[in-house]
C-alpha cells in the first residue's frame, strides 16, 4: 500500500524528546557535511531522521570494498558509485523534502566559503587524513563565526570535540601551521582523545600507520560518533543543553563502558600532549 509522505508524521517519534516546534526548527535548519564515508554518510542518515531539512555535502570518492566494515551506503550494489550520490538517496528516501547543495569535488580553498554559506553547524566526516581539506574547512568556519563538531571514531568508541564561535580555534588547539602531514597526523591523534581509552585493546599497533595513511576502524565506532555528533547539533541548532567546547571534550568507550571529560589547556601546547607527541614521534622512526 502507497502512502504519501508527510514530514509530521514520519518524524512524529522524536515529539517527546522534542517539542513539536522544535520538530518544526530543526525542518528549516542547514547542515554542512564534508566526507561522506566512515562517519560522514552516518551522520548525514541521522540528522536526516531527525528532521533535519537542509544539508551542503561534500565528497569526492566512489565506494570499495574497504569501506564495507563502517561505512553507510557501502553495499554491493554501492561498488564504484560515488558516496555523493548514494547517500543523497538513502536520504531522500528518509525524507524526500529535504534539500541538498551538493559539493562533488571535496571541498578545497577556493570553494569552502560556498560550502558554507547559509549554514547553521559544520559536522565534520572527513577523513582521517584529509589534511588540507579539514584546514581549510576549519579555518573558514573560524572565520565565519560557525559551530563546528567533531567526532573521532577510535576503537569502539567516539571522542567529541566543539569548535565554537569566540573560543579556541582548531588551530589553536591541534598547532598544525608549519607541519609536515605526517606531524599533522599525530597531532590530530593525539589531540583528538587525550584520554586514550581505546589504546589498552589496540591488538596491533603496526595497523596505525601516519606515513602510510592507514589505521584500524570499527562499525561499532563510526555509529557512536553518529549519535553524539547529532545530539551535539541538536543541542547548537536548538539553543538548548550544555556545549562543552575545546578544549574540553568527552570521550565514550563502549568496550571499556567508560566515559570521561578530558581538559587540556593550550591544546597540544599543553605539557601532558607535548609529552605524548614527542613519545609518538620516537616511536614512528
Amino acid at each position: 500500500m502507497s502512502k504519501e509522505f508527510d514530514y509530521e508524521e514520519a518524524f512524529s517519534r522524536n515529539i517527546g524528546w522534542l517539542t513539536r516546534a522544535e520538530q518544526q526548527t530543526l525542518r528549516g535548519k542547514r547542515v554542512a557535511i564534508a566526507g561522506l564515508g566512515g562517519v560522514g554518510g552516518s551522520h548525514l542518515l541521522t540528522l536526516a531522521r531527525l528532521g533535519v531539512g537542509r544539508f551542503h555535502v561534500a565528497d569526492f570518492d566512489t565506494f570499495d570494498l574497504a569501506n564495507f566494515n563502517r561505512q553507510a551506503g557501502a553495499t554491493m550494489s554501492s561498488l564504484g558509485r560515488r558516496k555523493v550520490d548514494v547517500l543523497m538517496a538513502l536520504a531522500h528516501d528518509i525524507n524526500p523534502e529535504i534539500e541538498f547543495e551538493t559539493f562533488d569535488q571535496g571541498i578545497h580553498d577556493d570553494n569552502v566559503d560556498d560550502f558554507l554559506r547559509g549554514v547553521d553547524v559544520y559536522v565534520d566526516g572527513l577523513d582521517f587524513y584529509a589534511f588540507a581539506a579539514r584546514k581549510a574547512v576549519f579555518e573558514a568556519c573560524a572565520r565565519h563565526g560557525l559551530p563546528a563538531i567533531t567526532v573521532a571514531p577510535l576503537g569502539m568508541g567516539a571522542a567529541l570535540l566543539n569548535f565554537m564561535p569566540g573560543a579556541m580555534t582548531f588551530e589553536q588547539y591541534f598547532r598544525w601551521n608549519g607541519c609536515s602531514e605526517e606531524e599533522m597526523g599525530l597531532r590530530f591523534f593525539v589531540g583528538l582523545a587525550p584520554a586514550r581509552l581505546q589504546q589498552s585493546y589496540l591488538v596491533d599497533p603496526s595497523t596505525i600507520d601516519f606515513k602510510g595513511r592507514r589505521g584500524p576502524s570499527t562499525p561499532m565506532g563510526c555509529s557512536l560518533c553518529a549519535g553524539v555528533a547529532a545530539s551535539e547539533a541538536l543541542k547548537i541548532l536548538l539553543g538548548r543543553g550544555k556545549i562543552i567546547a575545546a578544549p574540553r571534550g568527552v570521550h565514550f568507550d563502549a568496550y571499556r563502558n567508560r566515559a570521561v571529560t578530558t581538559w587540556r589547556p593550550g591544546g597540544n601546547a599543553n605539557p601532558i600532549l607535548r609529552m605524548m607527541i614527542a613519545l609518538g614521534r620516537r616511536r614512528s622512526r
